[in-house]
């Protein structure tokens, strides 16, 4: 059964006292992402009255924070953010292909998330563009969407990149040449190529000076320490993997979903809270995928939270190769008309057009007593007492 406590709660709960408890620890993300989170949808941020042409109903709607962190905002966003994927996919198998990089790594991404996420996609799609234009592999442009999440299922920080890749490359000569079935691209030359490019990357922007460090990992700013921890990550294995391609694009659609617009946890997966303790649900990966649940103080559980805070402006799902914005029409309209002979137009367009119907959908103008329309009667002003302001945050 589905639990009615959220984030949010526990947040208005004990967020005071995690500010005053860790003042100087709080950076501006940190405390925006918490300001919006506890005034999501309450009369702080003002909303509208409905009423409904049809019968005697009517419901206060108050606004949404907006901002990319909170559980509650993020399912309406997706159902929008989905439309343009929907309609770039193609009769092709996908494959879903994972990057993670090792804790020490982790550890000098939490100090520098924008540089050191950002060398993340570099290093990702340089790995997939370069082995995949390999003669020996596919020998052309793959286009992918890569999405970055910095969770493991108990919060703690564990940054990996997800990929969607459609099965096949577009050759120089206009030719389009598919995947083998049920593979990709060798995940151990992947895994190589990826530790030598995120390496590289890294050792430079140590080098130029965009890296700092604290607490235990100050005496990395000294070159020589750096270079030897750089030495010992370059004898580790780096995990990619690969899973099974996807059985049509109805799974395509419903990976999307799951994936591109997900936070740190979701309210679902909350059990219980109270002064002491917060209860959660999550699945212990290292034995079999077990179900579990974990106790944590209010303030480790917003700690853990708050590790996942982006910077502003950073951009957590990107398009590369022929998927990139720039691109993208002109070099889908051409693989469609390398693919169209052996897939016809009525049974792509149908395998397409299914998934909307198994995205869940909420019309907001839709009385739930009666189906009728409801009407905005009128409007509530946000509040102006001095609260915080959650601000926007559509990155």
């Amino acid at each position: 059964m589905r639990s009615d406590l959220e984030v949010a709660d526990i947040f208005r709960r004990h967020g005071h006292a995690y500010r005053h408890a860790n003042d100087s620890h709080l950076g501006r993300v940190e405390r925006r992402v918490m300001s919006a989170i506890e005034l999501c949808r309450t009369a702080a941020l003002g909303g509208h009255v409905e009423a409904c042409e049809d019968c005697a109903h009517a419901r206060v709607a108050y606004n949404s924070c907006r901002n990319r962190h909170c559980p509650k905002c993020q399912s309406t966003t997706r159902e929008r953010w989905l439309a343009d994927p929907q309609a770039d996919l193609l009769p092709v198998p996908y494959f879903h292909v994972v990057f993670t990089v090792p804790s020490e790594v982790a550890e000098i991404a939490f100090h520098n998330k924008a540089v050191v996420y950002a060398i993340l996609f570099d290093a990702v799609a340089a790995t997939l563009k370069t082995i995949a234009a390999d003669a020996r592999h596919l020998g052309g442009e793959i286009g992918f969407l890569a999405i970055l999440h910095t969770w493991g299922q108990a919060l703690t920080h564990h940054p990996h990149i997800h990929c969607l890749v459609p099965g096949g490359a577009l050759c120089s000569d206009g030719q389009w040449r598919g995947c083998r079935p049920n593979f990709f691209l060798p995940v151990h030359v992947l895994s190589r190529l990826f530790r030598r490019l995120f390496l590289e990357r890294l050792q430079a922007a140590h080098a130029a000076g965009r890296l700092r460090f604290s607490g235990k990992l100050d005496e990395l700013d000294d070159a020589d320490v750096f270079a030897g921890a750089i030495a010992k990550l370059r004898r580790k294995n780096w995990i990619v993997y690969a899973k099974p391609p996807f059985g049509s694009p109805e799974h395509v659609l419903a990976y999307l979903g799951r994936y591109t617009h997900r936070v740190a946890i979701a309210n679902s997966r909350l059990v219980s809270a109270d002064e002491t303790k917060v209860t959660f649900r999550w699945r212990d990966y290292r034995r079999g995928n077990a179900p579990r649940q974990m106790s944590l103080h209010p303030h480790e559980f917003i700690r853990r939270f708050l590790i996942h805070s982006l910077p502003d402006g950073f951009h957590r799902i990107r398009h590369y190769g022929f998927l990139a914005n720039g691109c993208r029409r002109a070099r889908l309209a051409t693989i469609r008309q390398i693919l169209i002979p052996t897939e016809p137009i009525a049974t792509a367009a149908a395998e397409v057009s299914e998934p909307t119907r198994l995205l869940p959908h909420f019309d907001p103008t839709q009385c739930p007593c009666c189906g009728g329309i409801l009407r905005v009667t009128a409007t509530l002003p946000r509040w102006r007492n001095g609260l915080s302001r959650p601000w926007p945050d559509t990155s």
